[in-house]
C-alpha cells in the first residue's frame, strides 16, 4: 500500500511495473502490378523490456483475413450489413503466405490460432528471457486483396496496409492477439521502420515517415502475369512455413516446383527502389498510383521545428484538394497547440478510394476517400491527421477502448469546426426544401434516437461489441461531449494543462482509461470519479433540456432537442368508391420518436361526399431491461368499401369503420449488434360495416336497405425477424378468435442470396380454422375467414389492413388485386361460388420467387429497370386428400413477377398452372381476353420504407 501511494505522488506517470516492448522492423518488399502481389523479406530485432520470461509470441498475419468467407473479417462484415467480400471473386481475395521464420538463424515454428486464420504463435526455438533482443527474420509472399476495407487495390491505385507480419502486443494484461476487423481498429508495438519498396518506375508513391533514398534501376524486368501458387490451406495443428531464401539479395527466390513472377529480361518494366524511414511508431502504410498530382510544402512549429507537408491526390479531386496544404497545416497547428508538438518530420495526406467516405490514418500518413467539397475534406484531413496524436502518439488500445482514441479525437475536431466556421457544424444554410428539413448533425439525431430507444451502449464498450451505429454515435460522438463535460467541470484553460501532461507523460507508450483519469486528476487536483464513471453508463451525459412545442410543416428532423413538433400537410387518398380524398395530416412523428406520438389524417371524399380518413396514437415505454420497448396505441379508420345503385339511379355508398386497440411487447437481444428482433402482439379490431339487404318474404320490408353490422376479431402475434445481410428471415405466428372460429397462421420467410445480387424468396405457410358453435350456422358468417390457396381479395381482407383500389369490385382492373397471404397463389378463381384452394380446415402453401439474371432481362433495355422476376407456388388443402376431390394432392401455379417501386407494387403473369385453373379460364373467361384477365397485382404499402427510395445514413 505505501509502494503503491508513493508511486502515485512521487512518479505519476507510472502504471505498476509498466514496460513495453520494442520492435523494430527493416522490411525489403516489392510490388507486381501484374498479380497484384508483394514478394518481401522483413527483419525484427524484438526486445523484452517485460519481467516475464517468453516462449513464444503472437504474430498478426492480417492478408488471411481476405482468405476466404470464413474468417472473423467476413463474419463482421455480414454482421454490418456487407456482402460483397462474403461474395467475391476468389482474385479479389488476399492472403499471406511462403513464410519461414528462423529466429537468431533457427528455424522457428508456427501455430494456428484456435478461431483465427490471420493469427499465428511464433514458437521460439529458446526462451526470450527479460531484457534479451532476439533477430527475427522471414520471407513472405502477399496476394493483394481488392479494398473491401482500409487497404487492397482499386483501380489503379495500391492501398498497402496491414501487409506484414506483425508481433501483437504483450503489455500487463498479457498478449493481445486480434483478427483483423472492419469494425474495430489497431494495437502494436512501437518501433523503428527501415523500408526499402521496390515497383515499376511509373509509380508516385507516399508512405509513412521520410524518403532517404530512391534508386533506379539499370535492368528491366518483366512482369510476368502468371497466377500465384495457391497458398496451403491452415488446418488445425502445428505447422511449419518453408521457402528458399537468398539472403544475399534478401528477397525470395521460387522453389524448383513454384513458376517466378519476375525475371530478368533485356526489355520490360523500369523499376525503382524507394527507402523510407521512420522512428517511433507502431505501423508502416504506403500508397502507390501513378497518376496522383503531389503538392509538398514545409512549415515551422512552434518550436522552430521546419516539417514537410505532402498531398497526393487524382486528377479528378483537384479541384477539392486545392487547398488540401493549408488543411494540413491547420490540423498540425491546432492538434500542437492543444495537445503537443508534432513529433515527426512528415505529414502526407493521400485521396484514395477505399469503399467507404471518410478515412484511414497510419503513422505520418493518412488516406483520404473522394470527397464532394472543400469543408468536408478539411475536416476528414483534420480529424485523421488528429489521429498521429491519439492512436499514433498515445497508442492506446483501440480495439478495447475506442473511445481513448476515436472519441477523444471527436472532441478536437469539434473545437476545430469552432474555431475555423465559427459554428459546432459550421454548415451553410440548405436551401432545398427536403434537404433543409433532414438534420445538420446525423450523428446528433442518431444518438439522441439510440437513448431514446435504449438502443445505446455505454461509451466504455469494446469495438467488437458496439453495434454498427453505436459505434459511431457512442465511441465518437457521445464521447466528445463526455469530453466536453469534463472540460466545463475542470474548467477550458486548466483542461488543456491537462492535455498537455497525458501527452508529455504517455507519448510513445500505451495509455489505458486509468492513466488517462490519473493524469486529470493529478494536473487538476480535483475528484473526477464521478464524471469518469459516466463512461460506463448508458443514457443522456446530461439531463435534457425541455422542449417547446412548434408548429411545421410536412417533416422535420432538424432541432429535435429544442422543439416538439405538430406537423400539418395536405393530405390525398383514393380509392374505387370514395374517388379522390383531400384533407389534412396532423402528426407529431420525427426523430427520436416521441413517447406519445400521433397521426390523424381526415379526409374529403369527392366521390362519396363523406368525411375519410384513418389515425393513430400511441405511447412507448423504454426499458434496458428483458423487454426493449411496450408500446400501447389505438388506431382507427373509415373509409367506403362498396356501392350500389338503385332503381332510382340513386348510388348508394357503403362503408366501413374500425377501431384497434394494441399492445406490442419488442424484446431485448443479447447482443447490441444483433439484427434479430422478437415481439409479441395483441390486437382487438372492433369493426363497424354497411351491409346491403333486399326485400325478403317479410312483406313489412318492402324497401333496399342498408344496415350496420358490427363484429370483433381478437389477434395475437408472435413474430421473429432477422435483417441480417446474409439470407434474412422472418416468421410469425398469428392466432385469432371471432365469433364462432379459431383460426391459426403460421408463415415464414426466408431470402437465399445470390453471388451476382439478388437472390430467391422462399415462403412457406401452414394454417389451421377450426369452429366453436355450431358449424351451419356459422358457416355463412365466417366464410371470409377461411384459409384461401389464392392470394385474399378485398373482401377477404376482414381487418382491412391492406390498402385495396377498389375492395370489392368484380370486373376490370381492380378485381385483379390480391394480397399475398394464405396460400399466396397468383391465379384468381373469384367467379366460382367456392373458390380453388379454399377450406374451412387446413392448408398448406410454399411460394418461391427468383430473380431473373440481369444479363438475361429484357427489360434492361428500357431506361428505366424494372426488376423481372419469376414465381412458383405449391398447395395442397385438406379437401384434396378426401374421396373424389375437385383437385389433385398438390396444385400449383408459375409465371413471371415484375416488381415495382422496391416491390411496393408487384405484377403477377401466370403461365403454367394446375389442370384446375385452365378449366377455369376455359369455362369463365372468353379466349380473346383471357391472358389480360389471368394477370393479379398487389399493392404492398406496408413496405414503404424511406431508407429504400433515399440514401439516408442510418439513424
Amino acid at each position: 500500500m505505501i509502494c503503491i501511494l508513493y508511486c502515485r505522488l512521487t512518479d505519476a506517470n507510472c502504471q505498476k511495473n509498466y514496460f513495453q516492448q520494442e520492435v523494430n522492423y527493416t522490411i525489403d518488399v516489392t510490388l507486381n502490378d501484374v498479380n497484384n502481389t508483394l514478394d518481401g523479406f522483413e527483419m525484427i530485432n524484438y526486445t523484452n523490456h517485460s519481467s516475464d520470461t517468453l516462449n513464444y509470441i503472437w504474430f498478426h498475419l492480417w492478408p488471411n483475413a481476405y482468405k476466404n468467407d470464413r474468417t472473423a473479417f467476413s463474419e463482421q462484415l455480414l454482421q454490418l450489413g456487407r456482402t460483397d467480400f462474403y461474395f467475391s471473386d476468389e482474385e479479389q481475395r488476399g492472403y499471406i503466405n511462403r513464410l519461414d521464420f528462423k529466429v537468431d538463424g533457427a528455424t522457428a515454428s508456427l501455430e494456428d490460432h484456435p478461431l483465427y486464420i490471420d493469427v499465428a504463435k511464433l514458437i521460439l526455438p529458446k526462451p526470450l528471457l527479460p531484457g534479451q533482443i532476439i533477430k527475427i527474420t522471414t520471407p513472405f509472399h502477399e496476394k493483394i486483396p481488392f479494398n473491401f476495407s482500409r487497404g487492397g487495390y482499386v483501380d489503379d491505385t495500391y492501398q498497402i496496409t496491414q501487409w506484414y507480419p506483425k508481433p501483437a502486443v504483450y503489455d500487463n494484461d498479457g498478449w493481445h492477439p486480434m483478427p483483423y476487423l472492419d469494425q474495430g481498429e489497431f494495437y502494436s508495438e512501437f518501433g523503428n521502420f527501415k523500408v526499402r519498396i521496390t515497383l515499376p518506375e511509373k509509380y508516385k508513391v507516399a508512405a509513412t515517415g521520410s524518403l532517404i533514398a530512391e534508386e533506379k534501376s539499370d535492368t528491366k524486368i518483366k512482369i510476368e502475369s502468371i497466377s500465384s501458387p495457391e497458398p496451403k490451406k491452415i488446418q488445425p495443428t502445428k505447422r511449419v512455413y518453408k521457402g528458399v531464401l537468398n539472403k544475399k539479395t534478401q528477397s525470395v527466390k521460387a522453389t524448383a516446383t513454384e513458376k517466378q513472377t519476375i525475371s530478368s529480361e533485356a526489355s520490360g518494366t523500369t523499376m525503382k527502389t524507394l527507402t523510407y524511414e521512420q522512428n517511433k511508431v507502431h505501423d508502416f502504410a504506403w500508397f502507390a498510383n501513378e497518376h496522383f498530382i503531389v503538392k509538398t510544402d514545409t512549415m515551422q512549429l512552434p518550436s522552430g521545428k521546419i516539417i514537410q507537408v505532402n498531398a497526393y491526390y487524382t486528377p479528378e479531386g483537384k479541384d477539392v484538394w486545392k487547398n488540401s496544404i493549408q488543411f494540413l497545416k491547420d490540423a498540425i497547428n491546432t492538434r500542437s497547440n492543444w495537445l503537443g508538438e508534432y513529433p515527426y518530420n512528415t505529414v502526407t495526406a493521400v485521396e484514395a478510394k477505399m469503399g467507404f467516405s471518410g478515412g484511414m490514418e497510419y503513422p505520418t500518413i493518412t488516406s483520404i476517400s473522394p470527397t464532394a467539397d472543400a469543408k468536408s475534406l478539411d475536416m476528414t484531413i483534420e480529424h485523421e491527421v488528429g489521429h498521429n496524436w491519439n492512436y499514433g502518439i498515445l497508442a492506446s488500445n483501440e480495439r478495447q477502448h475506442p473511445w481513448l482514441d476515436e472519441g477523444i479525437n471527436t472532441y478536437f475536431d469539434n473545437r476545430y469546426e469552432l474555431l475555423k466556421y465559427g459554428t459546432k457544424d459550421g454548415s451553410v444554410k440548405k436551401k432545398d426544401f427536403i434537404a433543409k428539413r433532414f438534420p445538420e448533425d446525423y450523428a446528433d439525431v442518431g444518438y439522441r434516437t439510440q437513448v431514446a430507444n435504449k438502443k445505446d451502449q455505454p461509451i466504455e464498450t469494446s469495438s467488437v461489441d458496439f453495434s454498427s451505429i453505436n459505434y459511431s454515435v457512442i465511441a465518437y460522438y457521445k464521447t466528445g461531449l463526455w469530453m466536453k463535460t469534463l472540460e466545463t467541470f475542470i474548467g477550458k484553460d486548466l483542461f488543456d494543462s491537462c492535455l498537455h501532461e497525458y501527452y508529455n507523460r504517455w507519448q510513445f507508450k500505451h495509455p489505458q482509461p486509468k492513466d488517462f483519469e490519473q493524469v486529470i486528476e493529478d494536473v487538476s487536483k480535483k475528484n473526477v470519479k464521478s464524471i469518469f464513471s459516466l463512461l460506463s453508463k448508458r443514457g443522456n451525459l446530461n439531463t435534457p433540456e425541455s422542449k417547446k412545442f412548434k408548429v411545421a410543416s410536412f417533416f422535420n428532423f432538424n432541432n429535435t432537442n429544442k422543439y416538439n413538433y405538430i406537423f400539418i400537410s395536405p393530405s390525398v387518398g383514393y380509392n374505387y368508391y370514395d374517388k379522390v380524398m383531400v384533407g389534412a395530416l396532423v402528426h407529431n412523428y420525427t426523430l427520436p420518436e416521441p413517447r406519445f406520438h400521433f397521426l390523424a389524417a381526415p379526409m374529403y371524399a369527392t366521390g362519396s361526399k363523406a368525411l375519410t380518413g384513418t389515425t393513430r396514437a400511441g405511447f412507448n415505454i423504454m426499458s434496458y431491461g428483458f423487454i426493449r420497448k411496450a408500446e400501447i396505441s389505438i388506431s382507427g379508420a373509415h373509409f367506403s368499401n362498396d356501392e350500389f345503385t338503385d332503381s332510382t339511379g340513386k348510388k348508394n355508398y357503403l362503408s366501413f369503420s374500425k377501431l384497434v386497440p394494441s399492445i406490442k411487447v419488442i424484446f431485448k437481444n443479447k447482443s447490441a449488434s444483433s439484427l434479430l428482433k422478437k415481439s409479441i402482439q395483441w390486437k382487438t379490431y372492433l369493426i363497424q360495416e354497411s351491409s346491403l339487404l333486399f326485400p325478403g318474404n317479410d312483406p313489412q320490408v318492402t324497401t333496399i336497405t342498408y344496415p350496420k353490422n358490427n363484429r370483433y376479431l381478437n389477434q395475437l402475434t408472435f413474430a421473429i425477424e432477422n435483417n441480417r445481410a446474409l439470407y434474412p428471415y422472418s416468421a410469425n405466428l398469428v392466432a385469432e378468435q371471432a365469433n364462432g372460429f379459431l383460426r391459426f397462421a403460421f408463415e415464414e420467410n426466408y431470402f437465399f442470396n445470390y453471388k451476382k445480387g439478388g437472390g430467391m424468396s422462399a415462403r412457406l405457410f401452414a394454417g389451421k380454422f377450426i369452429y366453436v358453435g355450431d358449424q351451419a350456422i356459422n358457416n355463412y358468417e365466417t366464410s371470409r375467414y377461411y384459409l384461401n390457396m389464392t392470394g385474399a381479395n378485398g373482401e377477404e381482407d376482414y381487418t382491412y389492413s391492406n390498402y385495396f383500389i377498389g375492395r370489392n369490385e368484380f370486373e376490370k382492373l381492380p378485381s385483379q388485386q390480391i394480397m399475398i397471404r394464405d396460400g399466396g397463389f397468383k391465379v384468381r378463381t373469384d367467379m366460382l361460388n367456392q373458390k380453388v384452394g379454399k377450406t374451412d380446415d387446413w392448408l398448406a402453401a410454399l411460394n418461391l420467387t427468383t430473380d431473373f439474371p440481369k444479363d438475361l432481362n429484357p427489360l434492361q433495355v428500357l431506361p428505366v429497370k424494372i426488376p423481372l422476376k419469376v414465381f412458383l407456388d405449391i398447395g395442397t388443402y385438406a379437401e384434396a386428400w378426401k374421396k373424389n376431390p375437385e383437385t389433385g394432392k398438390f396444385i400449383y401455379d408459375a409465371g413471371l413477377q415484375f416488381a415495382l417501386f422496391k416491390n411496393i407494387i408487384n405484377i403477377y403473369v401466370p403461365l403454367l398452372y394446375s389442370k384446375v385453373y385452365s378449366n377455369y379460364y376455359k369455362q369463365t373467361i372468353p379466349k380473346n381476353k383471357r391472358f389480360l384477365n389471368s394477370i393479379s397485382f398487389s399493392i404492398d404499402i406496408q413496405n414503404f420504407r424511406l431508407n429504400k427510395f433515399f440514401d439516408l445514413p442510418e439513424l
